[in-house]
């Protein structure tokens, strides 16, 4: 970084302080009337060294996500709350509508001992679980690795193959096409059925669907939150739309049947 960078650095630094200043101010000129926000120094894109993120317009990043170095992550992908893609010394690349779920990690080796260099690559369509390990793999479109799961220096896991939740695949392993392992070390259980097989692709497109709520909500100022929660105090529920977007099914009381006798406009139809 040269003198002049170093300068802009300094005062982009000191209006950031001073925003902060600004805003514990007029926190206090509010009284008990404001609504404090913590601010935060979290960064969800972070460059490292001369490399900086490539992330689609269309991907949701989570609020406390981090995605650091050089990570590309394509169109339509999620990468949700927790989550860490640590791209320093060497390339993660995400494809498309790919999910990677709440606290998983995904990082990259230089080279295995046999001087094997290893990126991690992440095709299209792929669910990564909650608390997946992912390091040094490649991971190709349309496969599965479930919750907790840990693949470790040049694994591979081929197209529609399944890695089962709490599985530690060790180094250089190869899960073919259509099979779950599972286990530790983790082994090969069976075939994938056909279902199994649609469940994947529906699971990616649950979740693209799902992250487009969550930018959304993200996306609101405190105004419209607190619109929101009179809204809601108001109108017991959701619309139908939002809730379809969750996948939430709600209960509907049945339709109040008076009898003919209680309405004031309507006579017993026994009467004349």
């Amino acid at each position: 970084m040269g003198t002049l960078g170093r300068a802009i650095y300094t005062v982009g630094f000191w209006i950031r302080e001073t925003g902060q200043a600004v805003d514990r101010l007029g926190s206090r000129l509010q009284g008990s009337y404001y609504f404090k926000e913590q601010l935060s120094r979290h960064r969800t894109l972070m460059n490292i060294f001369d490399k900086a993120p490539v992330v689609d317009k269309d991907v949701f990043v989570a609020p406390s996500a981090s995605i650091i170095g050089d990570v590309q992550v394509g169109r339509g992908s999620s990468i949700w709350y927790g989550c860490v893609l640590r791209g320093d010394v060497n390339n993660i690349v995400v494809g498309s509508g790919t999910n990677i779920q709440d606290n998983s990690l995904v990082h990259v080796a230089k080279s295995n001992l046999s001087g094997k260099v290893l990126p991690t690559i992440i095709g299209d369509n792929v669910t990564v679980g909650h608390s997946a390990v992912i390091h040094g793999c490649t991971v190709e479109d349309e496969a599965f690795v479930g919750m907790g799961a840990t693949l470790l220096d040049g694994v591979v896991v081929e197209k529609h193959a399944m890695v089962a939740a709490g599985a530690l695949v060790r180094q250089n392993t190869r899960i073919p096409s259509g099979e779950v392992w599972g286990g530790n070390p983790a082994k090969f259980l069976r075939k994938l059925t056909d279902e199994e097989k649609a469940f994947i692709c529906q699971s990616a497109t649950n979740y693209t669907n799902l992250a487009q709520v969550h930018a959304a909500e993200n996306g609101k100022s405190f105004d419209e939150i607190e619109f929101e929660k009179v809204l809601r105090k108001k109108f017991a529920r959701r619309d139908e739309e939002y809730d379809s977007m969750l996948g939430v099914v709600r209960e509907i009381p049945p339709e109040l049947i008076l009898p003919d006798n209680v309405l004031p406009d309507k006579a017993p139809k026994d009467q004349k």
